[in-house]
């Protein structure tokens, strides 16, 4: 692991994937400013997980934002709409999911933006992925990269010729590929929340994100270290 030599701030919901990028953030050499964004979701248990990783990564700041996103609505995470449950691969491949939230990653790297260019950052780490959700159109890489041209005319740090750079490095890998990179980092997945309808303080394991999530830790052959509500399948 190369020693920090530049900040970046680090897109971190305490899940999953935002884990592993933040690993890959600290092994490229960055020191880690990490971003968690409280926005009214359902699962906010996510946003103490957050904590939990930012002291485990050895994060040199963490800010914690609140963005209530209920008062707009329109999706089953900030909403009393359903969250799917038990849907096979082909029906989450299916159009736009009920979770996606309108605007959440525009406005989430907006605000990781402005957080950067005040702290000095040359960067950003965003743990999108465009294999398990194809559905959110916020999550692909046409999206990153109009969003940084934004930047570039719209921030003083951009037009100071000073670019930031959106980097998503899971963009295109699979969820099994993820976890294996997160063995390789030695991410702590015990303190990872990927639920988006917990029961409790405990994931559902129904739901999309943990149906993606125990199938992928399924196909590595290595145990889920989260507690389930239920135990059955993958």
């Amino acid at each position: 692991m190369q020693p920090p030599s530049h900040r970046a701030v680090v897109l971190a919901s305490g899940g999953l994937d935002s884990t592993v990028t933040a690993a890959i953030a600290k092994e490229e050499g960055c020191e880690l400013f990490f971003l968690t964004i409280d926005y009214g979701q359902r699962h906010a248990v996510e946003v103490e997980r957050a904590r939990q990783v930012a002291a485990a990564l050895g994060a040199a700041n963490h800010l914690v934002m609140h963005l209530d996103l209920r008062a707009i609505g329109g999706s089953a995470l900030t909403g009393q709409e359903a969250v799917p449950k038990d849907r096979a691969g082909h029906e989450r491949s299916q159009g736009i999911p009920v979770t996606y939230v309108p605007g959440r990653n525009l406005m989430f790297l907006s605000i990781a933006a402005a957080h950067a260019e005040v702290v000095g950052a040359s960067c950003i780490y965003f743990g999108a992925n465009v294999l398990d959700y194809s559905g959110y159109p916020d999550c692909r890489p046409e999206f990153i990269r109009a969003f940084e041209a934004a930047v570039k005319e719209g921030t003083k740090a951009g037009v100071a010729g000073q670019a930031l750079h959106v980097k998503a490095p899971l963009l295109m890998l699979t969820k099994a590929d993820i976890i294996r990179r997160g063995i390789e980092l030695h991410v702590p997945f015990h303190l990872t929340h990927s639920c988006y309808d917990p029961v409790g303080e405990q994931a559902c394991g129904r739901c999309d994100s943990c149906v993606i999530r125990r199938e992928g830790f399924a196909k590595v052959g290595v145990v889920d270290p989260v507690p389930y509500a239920i135990t059955s399948g993958c």
